[in-house]
Formats: C-alpha cells, sequence, structure tokens
C-alpha cells in the first residue's frame, strides 16, 4: 500500500463503528495556534484492531483525547474534521451529551492507572459508580456487573477485591482493573493508550492476551496507541504510522513490517531492540582479560524494611526486598539485573549506591562500604552515578543544564571554575549536544536529550561505576537505541563498568555481558548473555524471555505465556524463616538457583 492511502475496512457487511474524516486538532499557545493533529482520516470495524504507532509529539494521544472528546480546555480544540460514531457525529456533541457515550459506547484504558483510578475510593465503588452512571442497573445489579466484570479479566477473589484500594493491588491487577471498568458497559469502541508501556513483560503478556479474548468474545473493536513495534506486531491487523501530528503511512500488518514505503517507518523498524542481536554483537567487543579486576563486589546482601502494626505499632512483618544476593563487576564490563516489578532490583542498586541500610558486604574500588566515615563516603561515591529512568525528575527544573552537570565537580571541590567548564563543554559534546545547549534549562530539551545530559552528569566524576535504573524505558524506541549506542561507546572510550537494571528482556539482551535474574529478592539464575539467552535454564528466566514480543508478525503468537498466579509476595511475619535458595555451577560459570 502506498504511502499515506487509507486501508478499507475489513468486510463486515456492515458500516464502520467508528469513521475519522479529515481530523485536525489545534493547540493554542503563547505564540498562537499550532495544529498537532493534521488531515487525519481512517475507519475501524467491528473486532478489528487498529495500531496508530509513532514516537512522542506525533499526534497518537491527542488523536485518542479527540475522540473521547477529553481534549484539555481551552487550550486545544477540533478545528477540522468529523469523528462518526455510527450515526453520530461526535465533534458536534456538546459535553452533557458526550458524557453519556464516553464510557458506554467508547471507553478508554490510560498508561498508568495509577493515576487513573481514584485513590480514596475502593475498587468496587469505583466499578459499580461507572455502571449506575451508564445503565438502568443500581445497587446489588451493579454491585454484580462490577463482580462478573472483573471475572473476565481474570482478577482472582473478585468479591473481595471490590473491598481494595488501588494501592493494595499490583501494576497489573490495576491495569486489569481498568480493562474491568472500561468493557463492564461493552462499548462499541475501546482506546488503548500505551496501556502496556509501564508493565513488566509478562504482566504485558498477559494484560495482550487479555485484551484479545475479550475482543473475540465482545467484538469490540480497539485502537490500540504504542510506540512499541512489538506489541504491534503482535495485536494489530492494521497499522497508523504518525509523525508530527501528520500520518506517514498506513496499511496492514504485513504491508507496514514487510513492505514499508517511507524511510520513517523503515528508521522506526530498524531502532526495535531484537532477541539475538546482541549475541551477533558480542563479537566485535574486545575480549576481557581472564581474571579482571573488580570495580564492585556484592556478597550476601540483605535488604529488609519493617512494617509496624497493631495497637502499639510494633514490628509485626517485615518486607525480605532482598535476600543473600552476591555478584562482581570488572571494569568496561555490563552486568544487567533482569525481573519483574518488586523483585528487588532497584533496592539491590540502592544499597551499592549507599542510598539505604543494608546487612552484607559491599566493596567498590577494594574499600568496604561497611563502616566509612562521612569523607571516606563521599570519595567513594565519585567512584558511583547513578542514571534514573525519568530524566526530567532528576534534573532540578530551575537550574540550567550545564549547572547540572558541573554540580558534582563543584560538590567535591574539583578544577577551578574554567577547568569545570571546559569539562561541561566537553562532555556535552560527547554525549551529542553542544556547548551552546548548556546556557538551556530542562524543559527545553527533549527526553533523549534529557536523558544525554543525565550521562553526561554521571559522567562528570569520571566514575568506575554507573548504575542506570530503567534508564531507556521511558523513551521512544529510536531515541532508546541512540542512547544504548551511545552508552556503549561511552563504555569502550572510558571503560566504565554498568549496573544495568531493566525490565525489557530485548533492551539487556543487547547492551549486556551479564545477567542475573531476580525473583522475590533472590538471584535465581546468572550467567553471561549467551548462557541466559540462548540457554535458559530456570523456569521463571525462560517464562521471561517467551514472553517478549516479537517485532514480526509472521511470528505472532496464537497465545500468550500464561502466569500460573500473581508473583509472591515479599512480605513475611517476623519469626518467620526467609526462603534460602542456593546457585549452583552448571557449567563455566552459568549458576542456577536450586532450593
Amino acid at each position: 500500500m502506498k504511502s499515506g492511502a487509507v486501508a478499507a475496512a475489513p468486510e463486515t457487511g456492515t458500516r464502520p463503528v467508528l469513521k475519522v474524516s479529515g481530523l485536525t486538532v489545534s493547540v493554542r499557545g503563547d505564540e498562537g495556534e499550532r495544529e498537532v493533529v493534521s488531515g487525519l482520516s481512517f475507519t475501524l470495524a467491528r473486532g478489528e484492531t487498529l495500531c496508530i504507532a509513532g514516537e512522542s509529539g506525533s499526534g497518537k494521544s491527542m488523536t485518542s483525547l479527540a475522540v473521547m472528546g477529553l481534549l484539555p480546555q481551552p487550550q486545544a480544540r477540533v478545528s477540522a474534521g468529523s469523528i462518526e460514531l455510527g450515526e453520530l457525529d461526535l465533534t458536534t456533541l456538546g459535553e452533557k451529551r458526550m458524557q453519556t457515550i464516553r464510557g458506554n459506547r467508547v471507553a478508554m484504558i490510560f498508561q498508568e492507572p495509577m493515576t487513573s483510578l481514584n485513590p480514596v475510593l475502593s475498587i468496587g465503588r469505583q466499578l459499580v459508580e461507572a455502571i449506575e452512571a451508564h445503565t438502568s442497573l443500581s445497587g446489588n445489579a451493579a454491585r454484580a456487573r462490577a463482580i462478573e466484570a472483573l471475572k473476565a479479566v481474570r482478577i482472582p477473589e473478585a468479591e473481595s477485591r471490590l473491598k481494595q484500594f488501588p494501592h493494595e493491588l499490583s501494576g497489573g491487577m490495576r491495569q486489569r482493573v481498568m480493562i474491568a471498568m472500561a468493557l463492564a458497559l461493552k462499548p462499541d469502541v475501546l482506546i488503548a493508550d500505551e496501556p502496556t508501556t509501564a508493565l513488566d513483560v509478562t504482566v504485558q503478556g498477559e494484560v495482550l492476551e487479555l485484551l484479545r479474548d475479550l475482543q473475540r468474545e465482545q467484538g469490540t473493536a480497539v485502537i490500540l496507541i504504542t510506540h512499541d513495534m512489538g506489541v504491534v506486531a503482535e495485536m494489530a491487523d492494521r497499522v497508523i504510522i504518525m509523525r508530527n501530528g501528520r500520518m506517514v503511512e498506513q496499511g496492514t500488518i504485513v504491508d507496514i513490517f514487510e513492505r514499508p514505503q517511507v524511510d520513517y517507518t523503515r528508521e522506526l523498524l530498524a531502532a526495535v531492540p531484537r532477541m539475538g542481536a546482541g549475541r551477533a554483537a558480542a563479537l566485535d567487543k574486545p575480549e576481557k582479560p581472564a581474571k579482571p579486576a573488580v570495580v564492585a563486589e556484592v556478597r550476601d546482601l540483605h535488604v529488609r524494611f519493617d512494617l509496624h502494626g497493631g495497637f502499639f505499632g510494633r514490628v509485626t512483618r517485615r518486607v525480605h526486598a532482598v535476600e543473600g544476593v552476591n555478584f562482581s563487576i570488572a571494569p568496561n564490563e555490563t552486568l544487567s539485573l533482569v525481573g519483574e516489578s518488586g523483585c528487588g532490583k532497584s533496592t539491590t542498586a540502592k544499597a551499592l549506591a549507599g542510598l539505604l541500610p543494608y546487612s552484607g558486604n559491599i566493596t567498590v574500588g577494594g574499600r568496604n562500604l561497611a563502616g566509612l566515615s562521612r569523607d571516606e563516603r563521599k570519595a567513594v561515591r565519585r567512584d558511583i552515578q547513578m542514571i534514573f529512568q525519568d530524566p526530567y525528575a532528576s534534573l532540578d527544573p530551575r537550574m540550567r543544564v550545564g549547572d547540572l552537570v558541573a554540580e558534582p565537580l563543584l560538590i567535591h571541590g574539583i578544577g577551578t571554575q574554567k577547568e569545570r567548564i571546559d569539562r561541561v563543554a566537553a562532555l556535552f559534546e560527547r554525549v551529542g549536544l553542544t556547548a551552546d545547549q548548556m546556557e538551556r534549562y530542562p524543559h527545553e530539551f527533549s527526553g533523549g536529550q534529557r536523558q544525554r545530559i543525565c550521562i553526561a552528569r554521571a559522567l562528570a566524576l569520571r566514575p568506575k561505576l554507573i548504575i542506570a535504573d530503567e534508564s531507556v524505558s521511558a523513551l521512544d524506541v529510536s531515541v532508546q537505541a541512540r542512547v544504548l549506542k551511545l552508552l556503549k561507546d561511552l563504555q569502550s572510550e572510558f571503560g566504565v563498568a554498568y549496573l544495568f537494571i531493566s525490565h525489557d528482556m530485548a533492551v539487556v539482551e543487547n547492551i549486556s555481558d551479564k545477567v542475573a535474574v531476580m525473583y522475590l529478592g533472590q538471584i535465581v539464575e546468572m550467567g553471561t548473555r549467551d548462557q541466559i539467552f540462548a540457554n535458559p535454564r530456570h523456569p521463571y528466566t525462560k517464562r521471561l524471555i517467551e514472553a517478549v514480543p516479537v517485532p514480526d508478525p509472521a511470528r505472532r503468537r496464537t497465545r500468550f505465556a500464561r502466569l500460573d498466579s500473581e508473583i509472591a509476595s515479599p512480605v513475611r511475619r517476623v519469626g518467620d524463616p526467609p526462603s534460602k535458595l542456593s546457585l549452583q555451577d552448571v557449567g563455566d560459570g552459568h549458576f542456577v538457583a536450586t532450593h
């Protein structure tokens, strides 16, 4: 199909459920109005999944908000075009009429369920309120419909879940509640805006499989908005590629992946991290010495948090966040910690960085962190720096970015003012920015540029170890590829070691030398990249790898790997013995946990 051509809706014998024609959304700012969506047209048939893909700022989410009638007022408006839902043109309806349509005939699932659910209302009350607002059901009948909706999304013990609050559920469970709320009213169109971006890979597979099953059962038409081309390949019937508010290409899933017509689509597909690519690239990396020096070593690390309860607030339970973790990292080496949310990855990193109390032994540059004075600890921290997931939250919005990168040098009393400015300018150039940009503020940069600034700041003290905690998970796929390449280039240049933390197995496979798989605070398998990805031995490792979406529609799975249950809780009563695993060497330094 040619670039920009509109693919016909599947033959269903009926008119499209949704028809968008020439949609233009304008936003008013200090410099006047500008179009964030321009002349977008598409149709959606019953039971069809249409994926709208593109990078941040492409207009994907603004399109979905326009369909829902949720554009931020008065700054944004539909300035041209129509949105036809059956016989209705949604652009002509007032807010009162839209309230009867929204949630009833068109529903939406947002990216972060915690910000979409009311934290002070129980799950049951929120579900029942939505059902009562859009149907004639009330009281026990509405409650029964809510229980039915929770069971439909495979939430165990649905009736008891009605009493729980959002914070008492895991991220995957909260997203299932959002899906239940959206589908309880059996809408004609379901819009899912990045519904799995913040989820672990196994939970993502569960949610996608759930959407697919419910779509088959109810015939719901789905608009799936994402920048993850692996998810697109798994779910889409047709795909729209957007860039800068315009549709640059549209076609069937086979057209887009096998016969892309425009360079931008080809660039998006080329930037997707693919399983197996990392092992091929390993041939280009120089061999390490047989017995390399050790930058950091962790031995028998334990981190536990007390939970108080009862009338006197005594410690009744403990969170066993990290239990008996052991690993070491050599110069110019990348060790990745992988696992699902709550497994202890970030807690391990924070303990290594000296940001929380722990028991065990952590050695950095030959110095044990335990018992160091304040000045000695400050000196050791020059050797360890962190790059966090959200670069905007990591940068003080009131400071110029040049000052932010220079701040570590100032704190540690390194160099004169001119020497600091020169070093910062050199760092900016090295991470792909210019010295002229040092005078700007964080909000004047894109997400990828802000992460480059955080990398420059981490390099300012020339550390031996950089901890990258989900440092690319929030970035668009093409930006992610450029940042990962930058990290590899900097490692080759400076010999820095990385502790790379991620739940994205495809990214991990592309950047790692060694991989440690964590589950419930313990390492269940550890080895080289080839050992873990080519020959995984632990069932949990196999499940993580099997759940990775494959960016190839020819390899689309008919079923996703199904979770047997929710991840077990790391909370134990005081006095209960912790679960104890031991790592057995199964050959060539490949370790697998046994009880």
